[in-house]
């Protein structure tokens, strides 16, 4: 069996959770990891792969199938992601909601350029709670959707934080409120504002001499990340961090509540995850549309992608046959 050749752009959390999840599925293996970093300073664990620079990825086109981008979405991907799509099949998990429409058309257009596919926004939220939002909105028309998330660490928000002046590491965690959470279950289909859903907590390790209190003001008033929360900013130490705060667990809910037929009959939908890693899980579902980009492509499809236009059935290694018998 040719195995899908995979490509790892960033060598973090995700990164590395990519690695392992490529080594669960038998049709694929890691080619290179691509890194910043001097390459001779980067471990991986898979022995028939290679390490190299950002600057060495030209040369490899040709000998990898899909380029899964792992780095974070307030700065590096909405380089990265266009100008890696110009030259090879891609996936990554561009979490910016607000910008997403943007994200995609710079996308479509270099994949569209390249004669390669490119599929963004890949994880859990957005993705997998992505699909169930729509799933959910299809079947209830009328009716409310409610999205939580947490109590656990956002690598997306963690990330933005460490790009700001004085910052020298942290973490975010984000946790629903619970009387919100209840309100929606009891179907009554309450508005409510983004600040009366969820609070973010945020442990950060400054540098030495650094303004703490123009890096409180960055972060609570950061567009599309904390500016419409309640934000609490709490300084630690780099020891404290790392013995309190070194997991990265998460998950969270997507509830929709509506009504069908004449009579108003009333039903609920919620799908949930509860997760003991977050960057592990969202390597798996990376992983999988890996193999979508790759089938596609193959298939002579083009262009910028989500997970809304990618059937099921691609994303599975077992035939559809099996699936049939197995799975419907």
């Amino acid at each position: 069996m040719d195995k899908i050749r995979i490509g790892i752009v960033g060598y973090g959390n995700i990164g590395k959770g990519v690695e392992k999840a490529i080594a669960r599925n038998e049709d694929m293996e890691l080619a290179a990891v691509f890194t910043r970093r001097d390459p001779a300073s980067v471990k991986i664990a898979t022995e028939t792969a290679v390490v190299k620079t950002m600057e060495d990825m030209k040369s490899m086109k040709g000998e990898i199938d899909v380029m899964v981008l792992c780095g974070g979405s307030a700065t590096d991907l909405p380089v990265m992601g266009p100008q890696i799509a110009v030259d090879f099949n891609t996936i990554d998990s561009f979490d910016t909601h607000a910008r997403i429409p943007e994200y995609f058309e710079n996308v479509d257009k270099a994949a569209k350029a390249g004669g390669n596919v490119g599929i963004i926004s890949v994880g859990w939220d957005p993705g997998m709670f992505s699909l169930n939002r729509l799933y959910a909105e299809s079947i209830l028309v009328q009716g409310s959707t409610y999205t939580f998330w947490g109590k656990g660490v956002s690598q997306g928000h963690s990330d933005a934080i460490r790009r700001i002046e004085g910052v020298k590491n942290a973490i975010q965690y984000t946790v629903p409120i619970e009387a919100a959470v209840d309100r929606v279950r009891s179907g009554s289909e309450p508005e409510l504002t983004t600040r009366e859903k969820h609070l973010r907590e945020c442990y950060v390790v400054p540098e030495e001499g650094a303004d703490l209190k123009a890096i409180e003001e960055a972060i609570k008033t950061m567009p599309n990340y904390f500016d419409e929360y309640d934000t609490t900013v709490t300084f630690i130490t780099e020891e404290e961090l790392k013995e309190q705060h070194s997991s990265m667990p998460h998950g969270g809910f997507v509830i929709r509540s509506g009504e069908t037929g004449t009579e108003g009959s009333k039903h609920i939908i919620e799908y949930s995850l509860k997760l003991d890693s977050n960057p592990e899980f969202t390597a798996s579902v990376l992983v999988c549309y890996a193999r979508a980009a790759y089938r596609l492509s193959k298939a002579g499809e083009n262009g910028a992608k989500t997970v809304f236009d990618i059937a099921p059935a691609l994303l599975s290694m077992k035939t559809p046959e099996q699936q049939r018998a197995e799975l419907l």
